[in-house]
């Protein structure tokens, strides 16, 4: 079993965790009655045997002729796929609570995100396009610099998260618009880092533009929404 790729799981696992650990202090998605930590390692799992089932089948592979090879991750998981299945599983495990539960795990998710994609050290996977820039280095037996384009994003999804938390600390979360804003940074951060990303053939920028745009259209839905729902003379007077 390809055991960095484990590693790189496990860590992001122990980020998602201890964002939720540290957010619990302050009252995250109060008034929830399901378990943010149930709902999203069950969706984690979901996720990453879709993304790993897709893989296999771009690959060429039938799951069903090599069952063994879906828990034997050596080609890795077809990011899209896993995404769009662990919302989905998310959804049903929300239920009626979807909003609050979405909101309750925006900014772990995206700690949980910063720590898969620090976990390419493990992996020695960090590094993208040539650079000069005096952090960019170079993988044993090669003589070409390059930028270490993992951490980059690594770093963009941990402090995107941790400015989330923390503006849920201070201002009361409305319906969607926390789970909107971490689309949002979840989509910029792989936009931005795609470019520096060794590519052999087509990228998966459209999921992330989807993101984004899904994103803007929750906050957008929420704040015209939560406008509306305010008292005439308070509209009035705000302008």
């Amino acid at each position: 079993m390809e055991f960095t790729l484990l590693f790189a799981a496990v860590l992001g696992v122990v980020v998602l965790y201890g964002f939720l650990w540290w957010e619990g202090k302050r009252g995250n998605a109060a008034g929830c009655s399901r378990s943010l930590w149930d709902v999203a390692i069950t969706a984690a799992v979901a996720g990453i045997f879709v993304g790993r089932l897709a893989a296999m089948v771009t690959d060429g592979v039938n799951p069903l002729a090599n069952p063994g090879d879906i828990i034997i991750v050596r080609a890795g998981v077809a990011t899209g796929p896993a995404a769009a299945a662990a919302l989905v599983t998310m959804a049903v495990l929300s239920g009626r609570e979807l909003a609050v539960v979405a909101d309750g795990l925006a900014a772990a998710v995206l700690g949980g995100l910063a720590g898969w994609h620090a976990g390419c050290l493990a992996r020695d996977a960090c590094l993208g396009t040539p650079s000069d820039l005096p952090w960019a280095y170079s993988l044993d037996g090669s003589s070409i610099s390059r930028h270490p384009v993992e951490l980059y994003a690594a770093a963009l999804l941990l402090a995107g998260g941790a400015a989330l938390a923390t503006y849920k600390a201070h201002a009361r979360p409305s319906g969607l618009t926390p789970a909107g804003i971490a689309l949002v940074v979840a989509g910029v951060a792989r936009l931005v880092t795609e470019p520096m990303r060794p590519s052999l053939g087509i990228t998966p920028e459209i999921w992330y533009r989807t993101a984004v745009a899904l994103g803007l259209m929750l906050v957008g839905y929420v704040q015209a929404r939560t406008h509306a729902s305010e008292p005439r003379e308070v509209r009035k007077r705000l302008g």
